[in-house]
């Protein structure tokens, strides 16, 4: 028996996040993080408001960073290693970060470049996405291709567990779908926290600047495998950068992620990172696992202990 990590993705940010983290980890989120990022993390995170925490070059970053941090923190209280990891979208750079493919803080500016080169994407014309509630991938493809034939657009986005399927696409037509959520066949659309439709051609112009920033970075061979979203299979080693491009523009396949670990013997799955997420999606998809949450400094002892007990 062995333990997975999830990593949550833009979405996640709450004013006041990461509080203990600050103050026990300076070294990497107010050293390091203020000199990479130019502006202060902390003051981010913890005075916000809301309306700048949520904007998409300081979204990814925070939300990067507290999950890295978190993670390094269980990796000091844990006897064993990980076998996989999967991170959701964003999330998924947390995951090699943790696996080791590169540090945090060349990890921190690839994600920096990543959230400004989406930000201004979704700049350009207003856009966003939505949970579909009560409807699988088939019925999820079949609303968004009646609304492209009717001259709409709306792309499947996330597929993140069996009836929960996130779409992306204009304003308009996210406030069409919400309108008519049950006449389609769902049980309700609610929209997301972000402010783009990310994983959708909305993000193609972001694409070419967030290869360069991949360009720069020397993957190194990670000490367990992540899982990736553009293929919901291990990502390989030398077609990393091509892969997390792609993931830019293509849908998140973290149900099928979810599954595949499980089938590889993870048994237990264990969410770090802000807010609870990917735990949702693990409960969901993987119904016989264990899974934990690790999103404070004060849970971690106790989540070590359950991963120690779960994989006896």
């Amino acid at each position: 028996m062995t333990f997975a990590l999830l990593f949550p993705g833009q979405g996640s940010q709450e004013v006041g996040m990461g509080a203990d983290l600050f103050d026990a980890r300076p070294d990497l989120l107010v050293d390091v993080a203020d000199d990479v990022l130019g502006w202060s993390l902390r003051d981010a995170c913890l005075e916000g408001p809301l309306e700048l925490l949520t904007a998409t070059d300081r979204a990814q970053p925070a939300i990067y960073a507290l999950s890295f941090v978190l993670w390094d923190e269980l990796a000091r209280r844990l006897p064993v290693t990980p076998t996989a990891a999967a991170g959701h979208s964003l999330g998924e750079y947390t995951a090699l970060a943790a696996a080791g493919y590169f540090g945090f803080e060349a990890g921190l500016q690839a994600v920096a470049a990543r959230g400004s080169a989406m930000a201004a994407a979704a700049d350009k014309e207003p856009s966003g996405m939505a949970a579909l509630l009560g409807v699988d991938l088939e019925g999820a493809e079949t609303i968004c291709q009646a609304r492209r034939d009717a001259g709409g657009r709306l792309w499947v986005a996330n597929i993140n567990a069996p009836g929960q399927v996130v779409v992306a696409g204009g304003r308009d037509d996210i406030a069409w779908l919400r309108e008519r959520a049950r006449d389609l066949g769902a049980r309700r659309a609610i929209p997301l926290n972000v402010a783009g439709a990310f994983h959708s051609p909305y993000m193609e112009p972001a694409v070419d600047s967030v290869m360069t920033a991949l360009s720069a970075l020397d993957f190194a061979q990670p000490a367990f495998e992540v899982w990736a979203n553009t293929t919901a299979a291990p990502l390989r080693h030398d077609r990393a950068t091509e892969v997390l491009a792609a993931q830019v523009v293509s849908p998140v396949r973290f149900a099928e992620s979810l599954e595949g670990m499980a089938a590889g013997g993870a048994t237990t799955f264990v969410h770090v990172g802000p807010g609870d997420v990917t735990a949702g999606m693990a409960t969901r998809t993987v119904a016989e696992a264990t899974v934990l949450v690790a999103n404070q400094l004060a849970a971690l002892d106790e989540v070590a202990a359950n991963v120690r007990a779960s994989i006896q």
